[in-house]
C-alpha cells in the first residue's frame, strides 16, 4: 500500500469513528481502533503518519472524546425526555377530568334514583287517593 493510500485509509477511518460509524474495530476514539478502521498497524499511525495521528487527537479534545452519532443520540434523548414529560402531564390533566367526571356521575345516579323513588311513591299515593277504576255500569 502506498503512502498516499494509507493516508486516505486513515483519513476515511477518522472520518466514519468520528461519525460514530465504525466498519471494522470498536468505534472507541483511539489510536488502536483507528488502525483497525485504516486496515494498518498502530505502528504506522505511531511512526509514520503521526500528523494523521495528532489531528484525531485533535479532533476527538475537540468533541470531548463525542462521536457525531452520540450527539445526536442525547439530541434525541433529550427530545424523548420531553415527550415522556409531556404525556404525563397529559395523563394526569386525564386523571384529573375523570375524577370530575365519577364524581358527577355519582351525583346524578344519586339524583336519578331519588326522583324515581319519589316518582314512584306519588304514582302509589295518587293510586290510593282515587281508588281503584270503576265502571259507570255499576
Amino acid at each position: 500500500m502506498s503512502d498516499q493510500e494509507e493516508r486516505d485509509a486513515i483519513t476515511a477511518a477518522m472520518e466514519r469513528l468520528l461519525a460514530g460509524t465504525p466498519m471494522r474495530s470498536s468505534g472507541n476514539l483511539d489510536i488502536i481502533s483507528l488502525a483497525q478502521e485504516a486496515g494498518l498497524k498502530r505502528n504506522k499511525l505511531t511512526h509514520k503518519h503521526t500528523d494523521l495521528k495528532d489531528r484525531f487527537y485533535a479532533e476527538c479534545r475537540v468533541r470531548d472524546g463525542i462521536t457525531i452519532r452520540e450527539v445526536k443520540l442525547h439530541n434525541e434523548i433529550a427530545q424523548l425526555k420531553a415527550r415522556i414529560d409531556d404525556l404525563r402531564e397529559e395523563r394526569d390533566n386525564y386523571r384529573t377530568a375523570n375524577e370530575v367526571f365519577v364524581r358527577a356521575l355519582h351525583a346524578l345516579t344519586i339524583e336519578n334514583d331519588t326522583l324515581r323513588r319519589n316518582t314512584s311513591r306519588s304514582s302509589t299515593a295518587h293510586l290510593a287517593v282515587t281508588g281503584p277504576n270503576r265502571t259507570s255500569s255499576e
